[in-house]
């Protein structure tokens, strides 16, 4: 099975020393290429300040983290693991999970299009709704690198797709799971991301590998979690309390 996850805006800062950015050294070395097309707009945007804020939607007070763009190829890098720290990954804890439990996600990202938690980058700034001077639409971009690349890693296993819908776009995979979390009968929003959290760590921890959707409602209601189908290839996950 195939875990896919969003990034988040929250991530940890730069290690003060240590190695840069080293492309050739992450997962999937075919879309080296394209990540470099991106990093490389990305940094000359970033030389100016008011221009990078406007593309990358961010308001004056966040000036600091679109500066930090400019960095991009000479800044220490850490694993993705311990870089991102919104809510899905507080509640995921990446970090102290062993490495081999980690092996089946990818995480999603307008930068660098997919990563493995052990891929280590520098922390950025960059959603996958900007449209960047000279890449474009990041959509489009990952939208015709990834499918070659991603295809063959999935092959016939499940997917169990987390991405918000901004990241959805980048890649359809064949056979994709999603998850819905409700209260009350409600879809609900910010606990959305710690139930997401919390269910991919269940997983992790437990070692289970559906090949099936419904081995994987299966396997999350043994789990300790409320799942019902809403469709073959939709479950919608049921939380007492907010």
């Amino acid at each position: 099975m195939l875990i896919l996850l969003p990034p988040s805006e929250g991530k940890a800062a730069a290690p003060r020393r240590g190695a840069p950015l080293a492309l050739d050294k992450l997962s999937f070395p075919a879309l080296s290429e394209a990540r470099t097309t991106v990093v490389d707009d990305l940094v000359k945007l970033s030389t100016d300040p008011d221009g990078a804020l406007a593309v990358l939607g961010l308001t004056p007070g966040l000036a600091g983290e679109a500066a930090r763009n400019a960095a991009l190829w000479s800044a220490p890098v850490r694993p993705a693991a311990t870089l991102y720290t919104g809510v899905l990954y507080e509640a995921l804890d990446l970090a102290s999970l062993p490495a081999r439990t980690r092996s089946s996600l990818l995480i999603f990202s307008g930068l660098w299009g997919a990563v493995r938690p052990g891929d280590r980058i520098p922390p950025y700034r960059c959603s996958i709704g900007v449209r960047l001077p000279t890449t474009g639409a990041l959509t489009a971009h990952w939208r015709a690198a990834l499918p070659p690349v991603l295809d063959e890693v999935a092959g016939d296993k499940l997917v169990l797709d987390l991405r918000s819908s901004a990241y959805t776009s980048m890649w359809t995979p064949r056979n994709a799971v999603t998850v819905r979390v409700l209260h009350g009968g409600k879809v609900v929003s910010h606990f959305n991301k710690a139930t997401k959290g919390r269910l991919v760590r269940a997983l992790l921890l437990a070692g289970a590998r559906p090949r099936t959707p419904s081995a994987l409602a299966g396997a999350l209601r043994d789990l300790g979690f409320a799942v019902e189908a809403r469709t073959p290839h939709e479950l919608d996950v049921t939380v007492g309390s907010l």
